[in-house]
C-alpha cells in the first residue's frame, strides 16, 4: 500500500531527522511531515560551536546534512501540516493538508516556537520595531537605542551580540535575576553597552514609522517609566519557547505548560505514540539533547512496530534508499574580502548543479555608479566563468537608483525568467541564488501535481519583491519559495533586494525585518513562508 508507512515523523527539527535516519537505515518505511521548514528553529542559527564532534557550523548546514544521511537511506520528506489523528487500531492516520498517511507507529517532534510575551503594541509592530532574531534584525537597529525582554540564556547572549550595531541595549528581565547561567549572564552584566533592569516588564511600545514610545514597570516598586525618543528604536523579544502542540491537544497527555508527557523511553500515553525534542518536558532544550531524544525513540519505535508486524502479518513497502536531488549549501566571502572568490570544494559542488541544468541562461546586469556595482560585476564574472551554461552581459543603460545594481536572470534569447537579485548574492543568499539558476534553467526543483496546479493557475500579473539581508538565516527559504513559483509562471516576477542597498525601498514599507515579502507594491508580510504559504498570500 503506497500510502502506508512504519512510521510518521510529524516535525522535521533535529529530533524528527535524528529519528527518520535511524528508522531508515534499520529497513523502516519511514515519513517525516514538516509544515514550515526542514532544520526546525536551529536553522536560522548561524554559528553552531557546540555540537560534539563539529569544532563550527551553521544550524542549517548541520540539519542539511542529517536530513541527507537520513534521505540516503530511503527516508521520505513532505511539507506539509499534520490537522489530526486517528489513533484507533494497529493502523493509525495521520491527516493533513495533503491527504492522509496511514501507519503503525507516531513520532511527535514538532519543537516549539518563539514565544510572544503580550505586551501592547507588540503584535502590530512586528517587523516593524519588534523582532525575535538578533541576527536577521540586529543590523536594521544600527546606531540606535535597542531594549531585549527576557531574562533567560538567549536574552543574555543575544543582548552581547547586539551590541555590536546598537548605541546602546537595556534588558528588561521579569524576575529577580537572570535564569540562565551565571558565566553566560555576567557576560551580559558586565557589558558597558548593557543596562540590566530587573523585576521589570514591558507594557507598551507605539510609533508611526518604527517605535519611538515605550513604557515599562518596575513590579516590586511599581515604578513605570516612559521612555521617548525622536529617533527610532528596536525592542527584541526573546521570552522562551511555546511548544507546538495544538494538533495533539486531547491526543497525547500534556502538562500544564503544553509540553508532551513522555516516559523514559520517549513513550507517551497513547499506544504506538512517541515525542521527542523541544516539545517534551526536558531540563535542556539543545540540539544535542533532540538528537538524543530522536534516536531512542526511534529504537524504541523499531521494537513497537516490529511487534505489530508480527501482530498482523502487514508491511510497509521497504524504503528505497536514493540521494537528495540537488543541494548546495556553500557560502561566499563576504563583500569586499580579497582573494579567491571560489573554493575547489565550492566549484565542485557548482559544477554538479550546473551540470544538470536542461537550458543555458543570460545574466544581464544592470549597474551604476556605486561600488556596490562592481562587487556584482566582479562576482557574476566569476561565477559565469565556472560553467559554459552560463553567459554574462552588462547593460550600461541608465536605471533607476531602486533598481541597480540588479542582476536579472534571462533565457540565452535575453527573454526574462522572472527572477532577479539586486545587490550581490552572496552570504546566505549564494546558495539561493544558484537553486534560482537550476530552476530557470530546468529541470528545475521537484513539485507535486497539487502545488504545480496551483502556481499555473496564477492568471494575474504577480510582482514578488523579497527583502533580505545576506546575514540573515530564515531569508532564504522565503527567497527559494518565491523564486520556484516565478520560474514556473511567466505572470509571477520574484526580485530579491539585499535591503542594505536600497534604503528607499525599507523606508517606503517601514522594513525593520527580514525576510519581508512585498506584493505587488501594496501588501507587506513579514517572516519565512513555505510555497504553500507564498501561494496562499498571492492569491
Amino acid at each position: 500500500m503506497d500510502n502506508l508507512y512504519d512510521v510518521v515523523i510529524v516535525g522535521g527539527g533535529p529530533a524528527g531527522l535524528t529519528a527518520a535516519l535511524y528508522l531508515a537505515r534499520a529497513k523502516y518505511r519511514v515519513l517525516v511531515l514538516e509544515k514550515e521548514q526542514f532544520g526546525g528553529q536551529i536553522a536560522i542559527t548561524h554559528e553552531v560551536v557546540n555540537y560534539p564532534g563539529i569544532a563550527k557550523t551553521s544550524g542549517k548546514a548541520l540539519t542539511d546534512t542529517i536530513q541527507n544521511q537520513a534521505e540516503s537511506f530511503g527516508a521520505e520528506f513532505i511539507l506539509t501540516e499534520a490537522t489530526g489523528f486517528d489513533l484507533s487500531g494497529d493502523i493509525k492516520t495521520v491527516h493533513t493538508g495533503k491527504g492522509d498517511y496511514r501507519c503503525f507507529g507516531i513520532l511527535l517532534a514538532t519543537g516549539a516556537h518563539p514565544r510572544t510575551v503580550g505586551f501592547k503594541g507588540e503584535e502590530e509592530h512586528k517587523g516593524r520595531g519588534v523582532a525575535y532574531c538578533a541576527t536577521c534584525d540586529g543590523e536594521f537597529f544600527t546606531g540606535k537605542e535597542i531594549f531585549v525582554v527576557g531574562g533567560g540564556y538567549a536574552a543574555a547572549e543575544e543582548s552581547v551580540f547586539l551590541t555590536k550595531f546598537a548605541r546602546h541595549v537595556t534588558i528588561l528581565v521579569r524576575k529577580e535575576d537572570f535564569s540562565c547561567a551565571s558565566s553566560v549572564a555576567d557576560q551580559a552584566k558586565n557589558n558597558e553597552k548593557i543596562t540590566v533592569l530587573t523585576n521589570t516588564v514591558m507594557e507598551e511600545v507605539s510609533g508611526e514609522n518604527g517605535l519611538t514610545y515605550a513604557r515599562y514597570k518596575n513590579t516590586a516598586t511599581g515604578e513605570v517609566t516612559e521612555y521617548k525618543s525622536e529617533e527610532s528604536f528596536g525592542v527584541f523579544v526573546f521570552a522562551g519557547y511555546a511548544p507546538a502542540t495544538e494538533a495533539v491537544k486531547g491526543v497525547v497527555e500534556l502538562n500544564e505548560q503544553g509540553y508532551i508527557v513522555t516516559d523514559a523511553s520517549q513513550k507517551t500515553n497513547a499506544e504506538g505514540v512517541y515525542a521527542a525534542g523541544d516539545v517534551c518536558i526536558k531540563p535542556l532544550r539543545q540540539v544535542v539533547t533532540a538528537t538524543g531524544d530522536g534516536a531512542l525513540a526511534a529504537t524504541e519505535l523499531e521494537k513497537y512496530v516490529a511487534s505489530i508486524h508480527r501482530k498482523t502479518g502487514m508491511r510497509a513497502e521497504a524504503p528505497a534508499p536514493k540521494q537528495r536531488e540537488t543541494t548546495v549549501h556553500v557560502e561566499t566571502k563576504e563583500e569586499g574580502t580579497s582573494g579567491e572568490l571560489f573554493s575547489t570544494e565550492m566549484r565542485q559542488q557548482l559544477d554538479a548543479v550546473f551540470s544538470k541544468m536542461e537550458k543555458p541562461l543570460l545574466l544581464k546586469l544592470h549597474l551604476d555608479s556605486r561600488p556596490i556595482s562592481a562587487e556584482l560585476e566582479n562576482f557574476i564574472t566569476a561565477l559565469a566563468a565556472l560553467s559554459d551554461k552560463l553567459t554574462m552581459e552588462v547593460h550600461n543603460r541608465e536605471v533607476p537608483e531602486s533598481f541597480a545594481p540588479c542582476v536579472e536572470v534571462c533565457q540565452a534569447d535575453g527573454s526574462p525568467t522572472g527572477l532577479a537579485f539586486h545587490g550581490v548574492p552572496s552570504g546566505h543568499e549564494f546558495t539561493s541564488f544558484v537553486i534560482g539558476l537550476y530552476n530557470a534553467a530546468g529541470p528545475g526543483q521537484a513539485l507535486d501535481a497539487d502545488t504545480r496546479e496551483s502556481i499555473a493557475a496564477i492568471t494575474k500579473p504577480t510582482d514578488i519583491k523579497i527583502l533580505v539581508t545576506l546575514s540573515c538565516t530564515m531569508c532564504p527559504d522565503l527567497v527559494k519559495a518565491a523564486q520556484r513559483i516565478a520560474a514556473e509562471n511567466p505572470n509571477v516576477t520574484a526580485h530579491v533586494y539585499d535591503i542594505r542597498h536600497f534604503e528607499d525601498l525599507k523606508d517606503r514599507h517601514s522594513v525593520m525585518s527580514v525576510p519581508c515579502m512585498v506584493v505587488n507594491d501594496k501588501d507587506v508580510y513579514f517572516g519565512k513562508k513555505t510555497i504553500q504559504q507564498v501561494l496562499e498570500l498571492i492569491k
